[in-house]
């Protein structure tokens, strides 16, 4: 069974940076075990970036959401430091993307391989993550897509649940609910 793990935006703007959030950082050791196995397994893991310019503020998104973060090049624009070296290891492929969907992602996947299973970890649930799982779809539509919802987090902890639960419509599966 060929399988892929796919890591969302564990940047350090998400977790102890701009748009601090503690749920984000009790996720973090979860998701090093999920990478580990995925190692173990002989997976193929990706990181994606959530990637902004200095511009940030005149975008559409940064319009709606008034906070710079994750620009290119600073400190917040990192992986989390106990995600880095993970995320530098041979065969892992970085994924920057300036939205919160990543085109790019689901263009890759589509390329590497005929994938038989796709997870997502990460954040933010109910933006990223939601996105991406969705673009994961598109692109793979007979591909078994799940989130592993106790290595999420997202803006807040009711957000993150109704992620999941638009997730299950969606044909996600969802698994590890607490």
């Amino acid at each position: 069974m060929k399988k892929a793990l796919v890591v969302v935006d564990m940047q350090v703007d998400f977790t102890t940076g701009a748009l601090e959030n503690a749920e984000a950082v009790k996720v973090i050791p979860s998701i090093i075990k999920k990478v580990n196995d995925a190692f173990e397994a002989g997976e193929d893991v990706f990181f994606t970036r959530d990637t902004h310019a200095d511009n940030y503020m005149a975008t559409e998104e940064g319009k709606n959401l008034p906070v710079p973060h994750c620009i290119k090049g600073t400190a917040g624009w990192e992986i989390v430091p106990e995600l880095k070296a993970l995320s530098e290891k041979p065969g892992v492929t970085i994924v920057d993307k300036p939205v919160f969907g990543s085109v790019s992602l689901g263009e890759l996947l589509k390329e590497r391989a005929a994938y038989d299973e796709v997870e997502l970890v990460g954040v933010c649930t109910d933006i990223c993550v939601i996105s991406n799982a969705m673009i994961v779809r598109a692109f793979l539509p007979d591909t078994h897509v799940k989130v592993d919802a106790s290595c999420c987090a997202g803006v807040t902890v009711e957000s993150h649940k109704n992620a999941l639960e638009a997730m299950k419509v969606c044909q996600v599966e969802v698994t590890n609910l607490m």
